[in-house]
């Protein structure tokens, strides 16, 4: 026993040298009556919160998608850019990768906020849809220039050869682009790139509280076009 307890690279990690035990949350708490009956609107509150607590980046999030019929599941950190009154949506490379592989397969996915420094989450689980050209193309004009060019560059998570230069591969790519579009301030999206909505059947708010009896509330479906059942669940 003694062998496999040394051999732990890491263990009780949000400890100190004198305690394994974890940090209390104990900044706040979350009731049935401080929840709007909209998750958006929810969302919209707990965000903003977010963003004038000094959290840093509160857009992050964790998007996890799982390929079809393997189960295979995959995450990464992404930024959220929209949010309307259908869903959450982020944007990237739909053609080559690996979220648009499981995406292809099994057009689910799940989002996960974590803001630290208010001790919330916010989870999210739906189906996802494509955001029209014309809709993608407005948010790809107010990315930075370099962003844009690089986006028709990047092979996103095709494998980069050593063999065949590497990293130069992926910037010759650059040059290339940066040619085509030379003294051309609008470039026009690239087809496979864009814009993706979440648009939820389940949102989860998370509050951290002492002992780990933590407040949470499920939004839940469960018909028309806002009509959703909310829970509390154990924590």
């Amino acid at each position: 026993m003694a062998a496999q307890k040394d051999s732990k690279l890491i263990f009780a990690p949000a400890g100190t040298d004198t305690s394994f035990r974890a940090d209390q949350y104990t900044k706040n708490s979350l009731s049935r009556s401080q929840l709007s009956p909209s998750p958006f609107t929810q969302f919209h509150t707990w965000f903003t919160h977010a963003a004038s607590s000094s959290v840093p980046v509160p857009e992050t999030v964790c998007f996890s998608t799982c390929h079809l019929p393997s189960g295979s599941v995959s995450s990464r950190y992404v930024y959220l850019k929209e949010l309307d009154a259908r869903g959450f949506v982020i944007y990237s490379n739909w053609a080559t990768s690996r979220k648009s592989e499981d995406l292809r397969s099994n057009a689910r996915a799940s989002l996960a906020f974590w803001w630290r420094e208010v001790e919330r989450q916010v989870r999210v689980e739906g189906r996802c849809e494509r955001l029209s050209r014309e809709e993608s193309q407005r948010y790809y004009d107010l990315r930075a220039r370099g962003s844009r060019i690089g986006a028709w560059a990047s092979e996103q998570s095709r494998v980069l050869k050593e063999e065949d230069g590497g990293r130069e591969v992926l910037e010759k790519r650059v040059r290339e682009v940066e040619e085509r579009f030379e003294g051309k301030e609008e470039i026009p999206v690239p087809e496979f790139w864009g814009g993706m909505r979440v648009v939820p059947e389940m949102v989860e708010f998370w509050q951290g509280r002492e002992s780990r009896l933590h407040d949470r509330f499920r939004y839940t479906k469960v018909g028309g076009e806002d009509e959703w059942k909310i829970e509390r669940l154990s924590p």
